[in-house]
């Protein structure tokens, strides 16, 4: 994996085991009492102001704002890959995006736990926004969303290309443990029924060599920033770059599509058509539908955001033309 290598000492004031057990680090994280003080002391070391810290409680780091310019984002050395491919990722599309992205301001460690300063960006959270918009607004942002992702795409990876495990090693493992994870997950047996043959599909239909591109795999409300002019609403930035990997264009596609598209043929299609697909054909909808499955944090019963889906198709045939909808 595109890593550095850790200092012997990562203990420090974190305490060991938060840096050696997730479980741990967890219990860190949620008692801001015991690591607010330390990245308190790291916004000093780099002379920032630290009068009005606001802790932001969603999220896997820690994350703490530093008044209306600044954030702080400090990641436990178990989530180290997180570090290098957020501060990667902000350096590979740094003046490549019409789209405002955090500016990495500065870097360091502390006891062996990186972190970043990165500038705030202003606009409302696109989850709070989101559910109440009128149809039209939601079909005109997803048109926005899908520009946005083809616009990341076609920045170079540099040492991004790096990233560990490699697209084909990724599916492969994705493909053997898919069965497993979703009996695990109780998707019903209907679906489970028609696994091995969209497995088979999904073999022949998803490239696993052809050029790699950059990959959040996360385009969902939660990390974007929305702006309202005129009453209409657009996309004012994009952040979170903490789950990076380099492979097939289309796996981008599965957030929003699952999130947000939510099986309606107008934002479907927006979609689409914003990220470059002018027609949605049987190859396409089974290519995504596969993909949907084998996604690193695939969950269909948590992530399909249509109501009552389970009973409106009684098979994965049925059910990739009711989410990727004409």
């Amino acid at each position: 994996m595109m890593e550095e290598s850790l200092p012997p000492d990562s203990v420090g004031a974190w305490g060991m085991s938060a840096s050696t057990s997730l479980e741990a680090y967890r219990a860190l994280r949620a008692d801001q009492s015991r690591w607010l003080p330390i990245a308190l002391d790291i916004a000093r070391s780099h002379g920032l102001d630290v009068g009005a810290p606001q802790v932001f409680v969603t999220g896997t780091n820690l994350v703490v704002g530093l008044g209306e310019r600044l954030i702080l984002k400090i990641f436990p050395p178990l989530l180290h890959a997180q570090f290098v491919s957020e501060r990667g990722s902000l350096t590979q599309l740094a003046a490549r995006l019409s789209l405002p992205i955090p500016q990495v301001v500065a870097e360091g460690m502390r006891d062996g736990w990186p972190y970043l300063v990165i500038t705030r960006l202003a606009g409302t959270l696109g989850s709070e926004v989101w559910p109440s918009l009128p149809e039209q607004q939601k079909e005109r942002l997803l048109r926005q969303i899908g520009e946005t992702i083809a616009a990341v795409q076609r920045a170079p990876l540099g040492p991004l290309a790096a990233i560990e495990p490699r697209w084909d090693e990724f599916m492969r493992a994705q493909m053997q443990g898919c069965r497993a994870r979703h009996q695990r997950l109780g998707l019903a047996p209907k679906f489970l029924g028609g696994l091995d043959d969209l497995l088979r599909d999904a073999a022949r239909l998803v490239p696993m060599d052809a050029p790699p591109v950059l990959l959040t795999g996360e385009y969902i409300p939660e990390n974007f920033l929305l702006a309202c002019h005129d009453g209409q609403w657009s996309l004012a930035g994009l952040f979170d770059f903490g789950d990076v990997r380099a492979g097939w264009r289309d796996y981008d596609l599965l957030g929003p599509g699952a999130f947000m598209a939510a099986g309606r043929p107008g934002r479907v299609r927006s979609l689409l058509e914003g990220f470059g697909y002018a027609k949605l054909d049987y190859a396409l909808k089974r290519r995504l539908m596969a993909l949907m499955l084998l996604h690193h944090a695939s969950d269909l019963n948590s992530h399909i955001c249509i109501e009552g889906w389970q009973d409106k198709a009684k098979d994965l045939v049925e059910l990739q033309d009711l989410i990727w909808a004409e």
